[in-house]
């Protein structure tokens, strides 16, 4: 096995439920709340399946792409750049 096989952005608008995805995946406690804009900083944590191991990258909301604040650039930025094999 890798030291890291899969890396998986969570990506969205905001407000969609992708830290709670998160949190259940890696049992990691990435806060979560009922409004838009709660995830500012991007997290990353890990699981193992199937002998194969998955990192996955807790993004900011964002609608689009264009980045129009900090929060959503950080999305952006990892998206073009970070080289996820799956969003």
């Amino acid at each position: 096995m890798n030291c890291v096989d899969y890396v998986i952005a969570l990506a969205g608008n905001p407000n969609t439920g992708k830290s709670t995805v998160f949190n259940a995946l890696t049992g990691l406690n990435q806060h979560t709340g009922n409004w838009p804009g709660k995830t500012v900083a991007q997290a990353t944590g890990s699981y193992v399946y199937n002998h194969k191991k998955y990192t996955l990258a807790d993004l900011p909301g964002t609608y689009s792409l264009l980045a129009a604040s900090v929060e959503e650039q950080i999305a952006r930025d990892f998206l073009l750049f970070g080289n996820p094999q799956a969003t």
